[in-house]
């Protein structure tokens, strides 16, 4: 009988050892406009979101994980690149249809990390990091084998005569005028435009599903990157969402986005590669504020999205993988910066020759151990070297050198949120986090005085290690490179417009 034991304990531990020799297979959920309060998991009462709330319970939820940036373009370039956005240029603000710059090609993407070692890759939602001169920055020239969808923000182009739920619910709001309205890509041919809200996220699951059978079938490993428009405004939701949700429309979109997390799942299920797939999500940074009810929550944390208060830059994250991650919560410090070279240290790929932000996180992932990151550095949306960081996190505290609120998190009950006026610190404003997660009370006794040094001392070292990379966004607009299904038609944008079926 013992002989038996130990060829059964043999065979269990060969078996396992096997699995992990084979590269684990990645996929990366990325929220739009998402506050560290929203989700059912993070304490929110009435949103509806079954498949996350799994993902939490079943894998590690992250209680202080951080983004790079309190708005889009710049969270997702330092997302796929481990870079901060100061380094690849993707600063002041966000890109727009007509920008002549984007993520520039030699900076080295998670989809070409991988690629390198033998993934499929692909890309199903908003990329928001450029398009150019006949396609220059899409995601099929930064590493994606396949792209699905809206380019930037579907806000960027005129929403007011758009459908947004069903039978025939405009839009709320005008959203950008002047411009195209927002096309749907396959690759880098435009499908439909202006994209049918109603139906996309139907396509988006889909194309992912199909995705993911593909690269099983094909016997390979594969990341799938879906960046969500849910829940930025404005929100919209098909048939299956609409009026589903307690919490009104803005719960409806973040039901239909926790809706294919849940397709993917099932497929990760059916496929049978469900224990040898890292499933990771976050979002991109707080929520908007202005938008009331329709906007999102930030729960415990001060202010939204343009602010580099916690409610700006503090992102609910989670990261699944049956088998390998044990169920629980963790309060190691990590970020976004640190997804590229985790992923890289899962997949035996070697990092990129840069000078990367980002630490692996394997030790906290598979083991529940300590974090290499003990700081996170706060960019505001326009970064300069002039000003640098705004605030500064070391260990559980937080020093802030700098603070000004942003149209994005107006709000009634505190008036340093919106507040456009630029704020210098000196001493800095200091709070202890774990206390104080709420930043209500400056710790400002001279007791303190040590740990404000100390933070002195790793803004200095990180400021010496910082080489702003030329602004993409500076480069500016021509309208010429807003993308048109039908090039060169007059009068533009209005003769912009191609139906097909999704």
């Amino acid at each position: 009988v013992m002989a038996l034991m130990c060829v059964i304990a043999l065979f269990a531990l060969i078996t396992a050892q096997c699995a992990r020799a084979t590269p684990p297979s990645f996929v990366l959920l990325f929220a739009d406009d998402l506050g560290y309060g929203d989700l059912g998991c993070f304490g929110h009462p009435s949103s509806l979101t079954p498949n996350l709330d799994r993902l939490a319970a079943h894998g590690l939820r992250f209680t202080d994980f951080y983004v790079t940036s309190p708005v889009c373009s710049p969270s997702r370039a330092a997302l796929l690149t481990g870079r901060y956005q100061t380094r690849s240029g993707i600063y002041p603000g966000v890109l727009y249809p007509a920008s002549k710059g984007g993520l520039p090609l030699n900076e080295t993407t998670i989809a070409e990390l991988l690629k390198s070692k033998g993934y499929t890759t692909a890309i199903v939602g908003k990329w928001h990091l450029g398009i150019g001169l006949n396609g220059t920055y899409l995601p099929t020239r930064q590493g994606f084998d396949n792209y699905l969808g809206i380019p930037y923000s579907h806000d960027q182009g005129p929403c007011q005569n758009l459908t947004c739920f069903p039978p025939d619910v405009k839009c709320y709001g005008f959203c950008d005028q002047g411009v195209v309205t927002v096309p749907l890509m396959f690759n880098e041919n435009i499908k439909q435009q202006p994209a049918d809200f109603l139906q996309l996220e139907k396509a988006y699951s889909e194309f992912a599903t199909q995705f993911i059978t593909d690269a099983v079938r094909n016997n390979g490993p594969f990341f799938l990157y879906y960046p969500s428009h849910h829940t930025h405004y404005p929100q919209y939701a098909g048939a299956d969402y609409a009026g589903k949700s307690p919490r009104g429309p803005f719960g409806d979109a973040l039901m239909e986005f926790d809706g294919t997390v849940g397709k993917i799942l099932q497929t990760l299920e059916e496929t049978g590669v469900i224990n040898n797939t890292l499933v990771f999500f976050t979002g991109d940074n707080g929520p908007e504020l202005m938008r009331k009810s329709r906007g999102g929550n930030a729960g415990l944390m001060k202010c939204g999205k343009g602010t580099t208060y916690e409610g700006g830059m503090r992102e609910p994250a989670i990261a699944y993988w049956p088998g390998s991650i044990q169920p629980g919560v963790t309060h190691a410090l990590a970020s976004s910066l640190d997804i590229l070279p985790t992923f890289a240290k899962l997949a035996g790929a070697a990092l990129p020759d840069v000078q990367l932000d980002g630490v692996d996180m394997t030790n906290i992932l598979l083991n529940r151990g300590a974090s290499e990151r003990q700081t996170i550095f706060y960019y505001p949306i326009a970064p300069s070297e002039k000003y640098s960081v705004f605030a500064v996190r070391w260990k559980n505290f937080k020093a802030h050198y700098y603070t000004q609120g942003a149209i994005h998190s107006e709000n009634p009950q505190d008036s340093n949120c919106s507040s456009l006026f630029l704020k210098r610190h000196d001493p800095p404003l200091l709070y202890n986090l774990e206390a104080d997660p709420s930043e209500n009370y400056n710790l400002n006794s001279t007791e303190w005085d040590s740990v404000l040094k100390q933070i002195q001392a790793v803004k200095e070292q990180f400021e010496a290690s910082m080489v702003f990379g030329e602004s993409e966004i500076a480069k500016g607009r021509d309208s010429a490179l807003e993308p048109c299904c039908i090039p060169n038609c007059t009068p533009k944008p209005t003769c912009c417009r191609c139906t097909s079926a999704l």
